[in-house]
């Protein structure tokens, strides 16, 4: 079987082949030198050939020319356009059963989102028909040009108080209200070129620097964040704090606690939170019921603003929304700031702003993407939300992405396809055109307490324990992201997260594992003994394996922890009296790739063992790092007859009485 080496499969193929030989030898009585396989080289590569597999790999990883492959010109247009427009390619098969699905579902989500973009809307600081605004437009661009069928695009509640954050610490939404609201459409603009370009740059693997434990961290702080925001108009204060941390909001809050806090607010806002957590319930505990979570805000809304009406509770200082204004959107191009200082200003906030929208886009595509059993295509769906974006700034909308919670309904009330969304908006059109005017006398409480009841799933304890479980590192990920979201503020929060998975990949990188191998008995297989307690160090031979690529970051340190292994070995073998050490083996299997500066710690430790009388030997080194070390003249410093394919084969040549007994 003549066969290079490659991964660890092979070495325990080879493994089997030498143990097999080593029989049928025994049987015949004789021992001569009869090792399996030697270690092969791959063939050299062009530098051209290295590199465009470099960059292939990089940033083409999912092969996206394969389906151009023997395909005639006309195809190949009609590809690269559904390639931008996948409602050409899902739009063929579209049928009247699949619409009975989206309507129920495009309707269900209309009714959910237009008490929610009020809100979020006033979280980011703009008045309350920039929120309807960003429900109509946007989701029509999505659903041209999205992959995901599940996701319910408008504006959501992290953005909306990221956006609100950043653009407050540049101008104050009641006083200067013209050039906040420029500002953010600014850094909508921005938000949706940064999201397209990275699209379209093939850059996607960016956003995978938030893990999964950071997102969930940085969600449940935001999500508390918001809905302590949410006291506000929950309690009716007027002066509340325009900071977003713990501290402050609680002294706002308590500070009102005599003369700030309306009764007749928290009644309606209580009341009202307390109905929609019941129909939350009865949805969560049965799956059929799903619709009673989905329509109880519109509801609420609508019980609250005929109380409010009938009452006359705004004269008893109750806030009430007052005016939204008619219509749809109205062109906004001309009040992006395309020079100036607050055209940095605005592309700073929509960098940050973006890429958190697209963090969770993304996430919800693949969740429910998996939950069905289809395929997003990342760099596809940031195109998508870059577009899209980049529309809405022109049509007078702020930031939207993807809504966890209304995507949620959506999958749950049988969306078939992206037309739930479009649904959706014609819905939002029509509130537009026809009954904003009668939002006149909903009470700020009540949006509120959807906000509130909202953003509470956000917090996924159950995902956070198992984190817990799972890994301690990933865990204070989650942990740093969360108190930095609470304590300090949401861009703190998110630079905590990155931080701390960056730190996370340092470590790996600088400090990886090198563990001591014995023998199983009975066999030629070599492990770890801390996790096969009977497995037994071979006399006079210390075998060491690396477990990662040996580069600049980590040579020296391996190098030193393999003559520390040594050391230990040695005052081992006089405390009990063995024969002293004679062979080093290191095991390469786990080592992928090695740079140069590997190749001088692996130097510096033949050296090292020299002064000693220890030989060093290596064992099954993968394609890059045997060419690398032929390169390098290090085959020739330590000698081809001392590079094996298996741990078994070199104890089998040097220390042939230690596993006679086999």
């Amino acid at each position: 079987m003549p066969r290079a080496v490659s991964d660890g499969g092979e070495a325990i193929d080879a493994d089997i082949a030498s143990r097999t030989s080593s029989h049928s030898h025994m049987d015949g009585g004789h021992h001569h030198h009869h090792h399996g396989h030697k270690v092969q080289f791959p063939p050299k590569k062009k530098l051209i050939d290295e590199f465009t597999d470099a960059v292939k790999e990089t940033f083409f990883a999912d092969d996206p020319l394969r389906q151009y492959k023997d395909q005639p010109m006309s195809k190949k247009v009609l590809i690269s356009l559904q390639n931008f427009f996948p409602v050409l390619d899902w739009g063929r098969h579209y049928t009247f059963r699949k619409f009975r699905g989206d309507l129920v579902s495009g309707l269900t989500i209309a009714s959910l989102c237009i008490p929610q973009d009020i809100g979020y809307a006033k979280l980011a600081g703009l008045l309350p028909n920039y929120g309807l605004y960003s429900s109509f437009v946007p989701p029509l661009i999505y659903a041209m040009m999205g992959s995901s069928r599940d996701i319910a695009i408008g504006p959501v509640a992290v953005v909306s108080l990221l956006l609100g954050t950043l653009l407050q610490n540049e101008f104050d939404p009641k006083k200067n209200q013209e050039e906040y609201t420029r500002l953010a459409f600014t850094a909508t603009f921005f938000a949706g070129v940064t999201q397209a370009a990275l699209g379209f740059l093939r850059l996607g693997f960016i956003i995978e620097f938030l893990s999964h434990a950071a997102i969930v961290g940085f969600m449940a702080g935001a999500a508390i964040t918001i809905a302590l925001q949410q006291l506000k108009g929950f309690l009716g204060i007027a002066n509340f704090t325009k900071k977003t941390d713990i501290i402050s909001v609680m002294k706002s809050v308590w500070g009102n606690v005599h003369h700030g806090w309306n009764w007749q607010t928290i009644l309606i806002g209580a009341s009202f939170l307390a109905f929609l957590l019941v129909a939350k319930y009865i949805a969560k505990k049965n799956k059929k019921l799903f619709w009673v979570a989905a329509i109880a805000p519109l509801t609420s809304v609508i019980i609250s603003t005929l109380f409010v009406y009938i009452t006359r509770a705004d004269k008893h200082g109750v806030v009430i929304v007052k005016y939204i204004k008619k219509g749809i959107n109205p062109p906004s191009a001309s009040l992006i700031y395309f020079s100036g200082p607050n055209l940095m200003k605005g592309f700073r906030i929509g960098v940050i702003a973006g890429m958190i929208g697209l963090t969770e886009a993304i996430a919800i595509g693949r969740t429910f993407a998996g939950l069905k059993d289809y395929k997003i295509d990342g760099n596809k769906e940031m195109v998508a939300l870059g577009t899209m974006n980049i529309v809405g700034s022109m049509t007078s909308c702020y930031i939207a992405t993807g809504s966890f919670s209304r995507s949620a309904v959506n999958y749950m009330a049988g969306c078939q396809t992206a037309v739930s969304n479009i649904v959706m908006s014609i819905v939002v059109l029509l509130t537009l055109e026809l009954i904003t005017p009668l939002f006149k006398y909903t009470p700020n409480a009540i949006l509120s307490s959807i906000i509130i009841s909202a953003v509470l799933g956000l917090v996924d304890y159950h995902t956070a324990y198992l984190i817990w479980k799972v890994d301690k590192l990933d865990f204070l990920a989650c942990l740093g992201a969360f108190f930095g979201v609470i304590f300090s503020s949401v861009e703190y929060g998110l630079l905590i997260a990155v931080a701390i998975s960056l730190a996370k990949i340092l470590l790996q990188v600088t400090r990886p594992r090198t563990v001591l191998l014995g023998n199983l008995p009975r066999t030629t297989l070599y492990r770890n003994i801390d996790q096969y307690p009977e497995a037994t160090l071979v006399p006079g031979v210390v075998i060491v394996r690396v477990d990662s690529a040996i580069y600049f970051t980590n040579s020296n340190y391996v190098k030193d922890r393999i003559l520390r292994w040594l050391r230990d070995e040695e005052e081992r073998q006089q405390e009990q009296k063995l024969q002293k050490t004679e062979f080093l083996i290191v095991e390469l299997s786990p080592v992928i790739d090695i740079d140069t500066s590997g190749i001088h710690a692996l130097e510096d430790l033949f050296r090292a063992l020299e002064k000693r009388k220890i030989q060093l030997i290596l064992a099954n080194p993968g394609p890059a790092v045997i060419l690398k070390l032929r390169s390098a003249k290090f085959t020739d410093l330590i000698g081809e007859d001392k590079i094996f394919l298996t741990v078994g084969d070199a104890v089998k040549k040097f220390a042939p009485k230690a596993v006679e007994n086999v």
